[in-house]
């Protein structure tokens, strides 16, 4: 993106994306320790080797290492034969060792790539690195009386952790937000990790420079941290972009720093002076031998990987017809994939677009959780798919439908008992439905008029009064033809 539209100079934002993600194991990356970082008291998931104690030493987690590798295949990395752990030594409260057993000069995962849609059209986003390291302990800050104080919890503390380090090769903060969401959502349909924002399952920080437009070189880099969901992300970088830019045309010098976000205040704020790898000292580390990767388990893990979204957006466009809309919807959506998917193999010539239109409205409505009674898991979709093909083939109304599918989630009731219990089958009998629409015609002379007068907004409100009559039960179509017809012959 080109920033800034001065006559002396314009700038090009160059933004580079770090991701860390916990992965889904059962236990921590070198011990035994449990990997449950839900509603644990803090530090109750410790030992000596995740609270870095004098001579314990670590094992790596294998299942950890197959998360990463599944990554590494899915965004099309290249995996070394050998790879090997590094010691990056830091001292910070949060880092029992005072080092983080890491990856730095052999990956498990290098040279990747990953597609992401924006407003502009496709932009693929290339990926350095994918590497494992652990996780460091927790701080809370708070109050203890008069004073500020900061707690660890140790319970995260050797947690594994999947770092991603984008190329830098983004150039506007909506991109940098699509490619969040997107490596978020295939992580999620791997199995590698929930990836949760909300509670630090997934921690995004960008490095944004500003350099001026057709140079190479790049600007002083700043690292922004604390986005804690992807509106965040794109609004961080968007002040970052700003701020960068009015420093520049005030000259005004940047220093390479670590800066936080504010969501509150819509600002990033000074953290620290940026750490260089130099500053790192990194070395191989000692505790660990260098781990072969064998080409056997590598194909293994490819063959069980589940479709990808990419994948799955690109065979419901063009084998389904689906809008790209509606593949995206339905693809972003785990619970909306999955009862998609289930309704299909239920019913195969169920049209996509309809049993689509059912999932992306009505499914997910109830999923929100609106209403406490409902329990989207009682929706199977053999379920929706009986409800869908009920209503194309005009058995029931559509308004009929939506209360069906409804009960069906309070009750766990199937489609047919619901609809036998609740009488709705549609009623698309002309002669049943004429005294119907001669009342509402009676009740309402100036929608009437206006129908007559050619109005078609009078002519949707008759038909609701009908179906109103009718609880929902009259053909809406077959309604609207024998009100024109009905005014007509008057």
């Amino acid at each position: 993106m080109l920033v800034g539209t001065s006559a002396a100079v314009t700038y090009e934002a160059v933004i580079g994306i770090e991701i860390h993600v916990q992965l889904r194991t059962a236990s921590k990356m070198f011990c035994g320790c449990s990997n449950d970082l839900g509603d644990a008291a803090p530090n109750v998931h410790t030992c000596p080797v995740c609270l870095g104690m004098p001579g314990a030493l670590p094992v790596i987690n294998r299942e950890a290492v197959r998360h990463v590798l599944a990554t590494g295949i899915a965004i099309e990395a290249s995996t070394p034969p050998v790879t090997r752990w590094d010691r990056k030594n830091y001292f910070y409260p949060d880092l029992p060792k005072g080092y983080q057993i890491s990856q730095y000069e052999l990956p498990l995962a290098s040279n990747g790539r990953l597609a992401v849609e924006t407003s502009g059209g496709t932009v693929e986003v290339g990926i350095t690195r994918a590497h494992l390291e652990e996780d460091t302990a927790r701080l809370q800050h708070t109050r203890a009386g008069e004073r500020q104080v900061s707690l660890l919890d140790y319970d995260r503390s050797g947690a594994p952790l999947l770092e991603i380090v984008t190329d830098p090769v983004i150039h506007d903060a909506e991109t940098a937000r699509r490619y969040a969401e997107e490596l978020r959502l295939l992580l999620v349909t791997i199995g590698a990790s929930h990836a949760a924002m909300e509670s630090g399952g997934m921690r995004v920080e960008a490095n944004v420079s500003l350099r001026p437009s057709g140079t190479e070189a790049f600007g002083t880099r700043v690292e922004v941290k604390n986005m804690n969901s992807f509106r965040s992300v794109e609004r961080a970088i968007e002040f970052e972009i700003a701020r960068q830019e009015a420093a520049l045309r005030a000259g005004e010098p940047l220093i390479m720093e670590t800066r936080g976000w504010d969501d509150e205040r819509g600002v990033t704020y000074h953290m620290r002076t940026k750490e260089t790898s130099d500053d790192y000292r990194y070395f191989p580390e000692p505790d660990l031998p260098p781990l072969r990767i064998d080409p056997a388990w590598l194909d293994e893990i490819r063959a069980a990987l589940p479709e990808l979204p990419a994948a799955r957006r690109r065979r419901y466009r063009e084998e389904l017809g689906l809008s790209a809309y509606d593949a995206d919807v339905l693809v972003t959506d785990a619970a909306a994939t999955a009862v998609f998917e289930a309704a299909r193999a239920a019913d195969p010539e169920l049209s996509a677009k309809k049993l689509a239109n059912w999932v992306s409205g009505e499914y997910l409505r109830l999923t929100k959780g609106e209403d406490p009674e409902v329990d989207v898991g009682r929706i199977s979709g053999a379920e929706l798919a009986a409800l869908v093909r009920l209503v194309e083939e005009g058995h029931i109304s559509g308004t009929n439908a939506k209360e069906v599918l409804l009960r069906v989630g309070r009750t766990g009731q199937r489609v047919a008992e619901v609809v036998a219990d609740a009488g709705f089958r549609q009623i698309s009998d002309s002669s049943a439905l004429q005294a119907a629409v001669d009342e509402v015609i009676a009740l309402n002379p100036e929608a009437a008029a206006d129908v007559r007068a050619g109005t078609s907004k009078a002519i949707g409100f008759l038909t609701g009064q009908v179906m109103k009559k009718t609880r929902g039960q009259a053909n809406a179509g077959l309604v609207q033809e024998l009100i024109r017809q009905t005014l007509q012959d008057d």
